[in-house]
């Protein structure tokens, strides 16, 4: 009760201020609307808007002179900043100058505010020359502010805030045309926003809380914090996928099934209001509606409209058009959509008040509580509004599409090339800013150029496609930073040029009406999408994006900045920032996202969030941004602060790297080891996950698989090195039939695995798997890119030469003779030659079996990471043995070039053998004696051996040195590596059940504690390490006091983030901008005269005048 005191006190001191502050606002501005009086000012409209009118709201015609004075001076103000924020940071420190007591109005940062009041200004200006357009805009803000006070004196502040600030800047500048018709524009715009306020202001209320009700949602009342599945649901279906589902719901609910038997039409608008049109035929089996839609639906069929199937593309609209009833243009806007989705039905067929009388039978069922006379009123004014604009267009679109395809069918390539060119340069007058933004090719821009005239034709004939893409295009143009004031000097350039192309006054009248459609969708689009968010990625700074997110409320911050939706198109700041190079603000996201924060009742934790939008995020960032994979990472890890018995905890939320949203095995793993990074891979999250997997699950599983192999193995030992042929010893039967069954075994196994290898290569080379290498010219299947694959595939090769010489098949027909003196399956019948190729492929297929054994040293990572090196510096021996092998070539060659009496050393063959003992040290000494007579063959064998034995000798040992010391910060890693790589192979062959399995046991499900009784989110395991491996000086998680709401922000960090250069010069520029428009003030009030030539240099203007230099 205190408290509640303690506020009005403060509220009534704040009034009492704010209304002293405006008497003063209001008087200096009616000073200055005085002085405009004193000017000469011939246009009525703007003599009558030189003060508020709260009573009427009409549209505001300004002489055309006026306007584009207003937006030349508008663009002229922004010009003298740098970026647009900051003129609306220069506004806004103008307003709390004037009247501090208003600062407790608003509730958003100051730099959003800035950045949003500035867009506002823009738009507004924009349409100063369009009386429709403005009014529509300035309607809406209207409904926008229902629930502000706003009085005449607030309205002053503001305008003379405004206009001190663009004084202040512009100076001689601010023609006195311009100032005029913004006081005008000032005083239109704060009459029409307290004329909506009292008369509609208690309709739209009426209308906006009771379709909420009608669909269950409930935004203005305070709720709990969601449950965790409601979250997961929330964040797994996009909003295009829920628009779609409530659609399958609303089938499923009714208990019927559409009619196999009937056909829709070609166009998917058809089609899908064939599957409703079933729903309503047959209403036997109905269930409960608990919906709006399932309501109109049954209502429908109960009163005899269950054929009119031009209801239900009303019904699909409706709730866009009830959602944004106080949004004027958007109303507008899908009013002509749906008459482009009507006008396929004939127009006796569309009756209007049918759908008013099942839509208010279904509200009044739905709002049976609250349902009164007001909102009998409320939505019979909104409805005879909506059916107003709809009659208006019945039966143009059908027209505007058969005008607007004989039309472009008779443009030829000429005339739309001339057309391009006349566009493009009528453009470039109206908007000659938009010439440096254009920076695409001709040709990209003439291509764009026939997409929108091929644009206007198809939103005609495919409305809801064509809508769907362009919301997709507005969402990828916020990105761009695409500013909404040069559309409409594009509408119209196009209109202009169409004008001219055809005589008719149907075909530009129908261009300009689709092509403004057109126009209106995808302002809108990147309106509802220019969050402060996707703006600032576009800076690329990590503040600005923190600012962005702190007045995010805490149960949707994290959405904030991994979704923007607008109907039906989602757009992912996180990957538009990648996408872009924005990096800095993609890992400042990346921190937020993974930063853990709670209040008294919840955690919150953008993990769940982070994998369920986005569960491909890992393989992004390895093709995209490989930087951003050590802050993800790290992000995943949780240490204790404190420690106990020499450890502390350690919290690992590994579940998204472990499985997949569906329970199988999540390819996070397999997509690190394409990345093919050691120092990746020793990282504590992805090595622990890796370890997890293997020894729990994989190692099990892997050796049972390599067990067959073992067997295999030793069979080959026993036939071949046990059992082999003794031609000098006698034959024993049964080690005849012994050896013949086991070798039958071997070539069995061995026919098999040449089925299967040619088959995986003929699967890689259909699907086109294959590598590209600059050596070869053709195409290598991917199975010849892996070293035990090839292994596998010469050892099957080698067996299968066995099975050609094998001795007892060559000995098939003396065994087979009754009247033979040998033993069956013998192999003593005269074929020692074939047994001795046979023994020379039987070395090689042993050697095969154990170096394929070799995979086994992942059991260990010391084993696997000492074979890794091994293999490392062998490359450098074979590098050796080249460069050796090139001496001794170049040797030999030219010794045997030489006259000489030494007979043992004729030719350049003896030449090479004898060179090649010398290097390797196994050349007798008495060899060297006698060169020692031939001088010149003596001095080139000296220097041999100096270059084979102590240059390249030294140099292969400097080789290795260096290969070993480069390998060993990074061979754990390797090992680590071709572990994960077995781990991928193994479970790729797993049955879901045992994984299952594997799953359950390791309780994702269960919350981990932080410290004892603080148990915090789930999805992880906790491990114990030691107390000295890290030093953790302050707790991670965040901790707030305060409310617990979910739609309240977080209260601002107080940790301080580095500014960047940049950063911190543009932080002293607006420092001094804002002593400048200080003594500039203090000048004005002084009665000094500052000329412009005499103002202070800004620092940008510094910076420039030394680049010139």
């Amino acid at each position: 009760m205190t408290d509640s005191v303690e506020d009005m006190e403060v509220t009534e001191h704040c009034d009492v201020e704010e209304d002293q502050e405006a008497t003063e606002e209001d008087s200096e501005f009616t000073e200055d609307v005085q002085n405009l009086a004193d000017a000469e000012i011939n246009d009525a409209t703007i003599r009558k808007y030189q003060q508020v009118h709260e009573d009427e709201f009409e549209e505001l015609r300004l002489p055309a002179a006026v306007a584009a004075e207003i937006r030349q001076c508008w663009q002229d103000f922004l010009a003298k900043f740098t970026s647009a924020e900051l003129a609306g940071l220069a506004i806004y420190d103008a307003i709390f100058e004037d009247a501090p007591g208003m600062r407790v109005l608003f509730t958003s940062p100051r730099t959003i505010f800035a950045l949003t009041f500035t867009n506002f200004l823009s738009n507004i200006f924009a349409m100063c020359n369009n009386p429709f357009a403005l009014k529509s805009s300035v309607e809406t803000l209207g409904f926008q502010h229902l629930d502000r006070e706003v009085t005449p004196a607030r309205l002053a502040i503001f305008a003379g805030a405004i206009l001190n600030s663009m004084d202040a800047e512009l100076g001689r500048e601010f023609a006195p045309e311009a100032r005029a018709g913004i006081v005008a524009m000032l005083n239109y715009i704060g009459g029409a926003i307290v004329y909506c306020r009292q008369e509609l202001g208690a309709r739209i209320k009426t209308i906006q809380r009771s379709w909420k009700i009608a669909n269950h949602s409930h935004a203005d009342t305070p709720s709990e914090p969601p449950d965790e599945a409601e979250q997961d649901e929330a964040i797994a279906v996009p909003s295009g996928d829920k628009d779609r589902q409530i659609t399958e719901d609303t089938v499923a609910s009714s208990g019927e099934r559409p009619d196999p038997t009937a056909k829709g039409k070609s166009d998917e608008d058809d089609t899908r209001n064939t599957a409703d049109i079933v729903v309503l035929s047959e209403v036997k089996d109905v269930k409960v509606p608990t919906t709006f839609n399932e309501m109109f639906l049954f209502n429908a069929a109960v009163m005899g409209f269950a054929d009119s199937k031009w209801m239900h593309v009303v019904l699909e609209r409706f709730d866009a058009m009830a959602t944004n009833v106080a949004n004027t243009t958007r109303l507008q806007e899908e009013c002509d959509v749906l008459s482009l989705l009507i006008s396929r039905y004939n127009r006796g067929q569309v009756v209007l008040p049918q759908f008013k009388a099942v839509m208010l039978a279904s509200l009044r069922s739905m709002v049976p509580k609250d349902w009164d006379m007001d909102h009998e009123v409320a939505w019979n004014w909104f409805w005879e509004n909506m059916e107003k604009m709809l009659k208006k267009m019945m039966g143009v679109p059908q027209s505007y599409t058969k005008v607007l395809n004989k039309l472009l069918s008779s443009l030829d390539e000429a005339s739309i090339s001339r057309t391009r060119q006349v566009v493009f340069q009528r453009f470039f007058e109206l908007a000659p800013s938009a010439e440096s933004f254009m920076k695409q090719s001709s040709t990209r821009m003439y291509y764009i150029a026939d997409k929108i005239m091929e644009m206007t034709i198809d939103i005609c004939e495919n409305t809801r496609h064509v809508v769907d893409d362009i919301s997709g295009l507005g969402l990828r143009h916020v990105g761009y930073g695409v500013p909404t004031e040069y559309f409409p000097p594009m509408v119209q350039a196009y209109c202009e040029a169409i004008d001219n192309l055809c005589h008719d006054r149907m075909g530009p009248e129908a261009f300009r009406w689709s092509l403004t459609l057109i126009t209106k969708i995808l302002t809108r689009v990147i309106l509802e999408g220019s969050t402060v968010v996707m703006k600032a990625i576009n800076t690329n700074q990590e503040s600005a994006v923190r600012q962005a997110v702190a007045v995010a409320p805490r149960g949707k911050r994290a959405m904030e900045v991994l979704s923007v939706s607008v109907g039906t198109q989602t757009i992912s700041p996180l990957y538009w920032a990648i996408d872009s190079g924005s990096l800095n603000c993609a890992r400042a996201i990346i921190e937020d996202l993974l930063t853990i924060r709670a209040d008294r009742d919840v955690y919150y934790y953008g993990c769940e969030a982070l994998f369920t939008r986005h569960p491909e995020i890992v393989q992004k960032m390895c093709t995209s941004a490989p930087s951003l994979l050590i802050p993800l990472f790290d992000g995943l890890v949780w240490r204790s602060r404190l420690t106990k018995d020499g450890s502390r905890r350690v919290n690992l939320y590994i579940q998204h790297l472990v499985q997949d949203s569906k329970g199988a095995f999540s390819p996070t793993l397999q997509w690190l080891v394409q990345y093919n990074n050691p120092k990746i891979m020793s990282h504590l999250v992805v090595a622990l996950t890796t370890d997890l997997i293997w020894s729990r699950f994989a190692a099990l599983h892997f050796l049972w698989r390599r067990c067959y192999f073992l067997l295999t193995l030793c069979l080959f030992f026993v036939s071949q090195s046990v059992l082999k042929e003794h031609t000098a010893a006698e034959e024993v039967f049964e080690a005849n039939v012994a050896r013949c069954v086991l070798r039958l075994w071997l070539y069995i196994a061995s026919l098999c695995g040449l089925y299967g290898f040619v088959k995986d290569v003929a699967i890689e080379c259909r699907r086109g798997q294959v590598i590209r290498t600059s050596i070869l010219p053709i195409p290598i299947p991917k199975s010849f890119a892996s070293a035990k694959k090839l292994g596998q595939a010469a050892l099957v090769w080698v067996l299968m030469f066995m099975l050609v010489f094998e001795p007892i098949l060559r000995c098939a027909s003396t065994w087979m003779d009754k009247n033979s003196q040998y033993l069956l399956f013998t192999t003593h019948c005269g074929v020692e030659e074939e047994i001795r190729i046979y023994s020379v492929f039987s070395a090689v297929g042993m050697a095969l079996f154990w170096l394929l054994l070799t995979d086994c040293t992942v059991f260990s990572m010391r084993l696997s990471a000492f074979l890794l090196v091994c293999g490392w510096v062998a490359m450098e021996v074979c590098l050796f043995l080249l460069a050796l092998m090139f001496l001794i070539v170049v040797f030999s060659t030219a010794l045997s070039s030489f006259q000489h009496d030494l007979v043992e050393f004729d030719g350049a063959t003896t030449w090479i053998a004898a060179l090649v003992q010398m290097a390797f040290g196994m050349f007798p000494a008495s060899g060297f004696a006698a060169t020692e007579e031939d001088f010149p063959i003596f001095l080139c064998l000296t220097l041999f051996m100096a270059l084979a034995t102590i240059f390249l000798m030294n140099l292969l040992i400097a080789q290795l040195v260096e290969s070993y010391r480069t390998m060993f910060a990074d061979m754990t890693g390797f090992a680590r590596l071709n572990r994960a790589g077995v781990v991928v192979s193994v479970l790729a062959e797993a049955r879901t059940a045992q994984f299952a399995k594997f799953l359950r046991a390791l309780s994702f499900e269960e919350r981990l504690e932080f410290n004892e009784g603080d148990s915090g989110p789930a999805g992880g395991i906790q491990i114990h390490e030691p107390a000295n491996e890290f030093t953790v000086t302050e707790d991670s998680i965040l901790r707030y006091g305060g409310p617990t709401a979910p739609s309240v922000p977080w209260p601002e960090d107080d940790r301080k983030v580095e500014e960047s250069t940049e950063e911190k010069l543009q932080h002293v520029e607006n420092r001094l901008a804002s002593m400048e428009k200080l003594l500039t003030k203090m000048a004005k009030t002084k009665g000094i005269n500052v000329k412009n030539g005499s103002r202070m240099p800004s620092v940008a203007s510094s910076r420039c005048s030394d680049h010139s230099q």
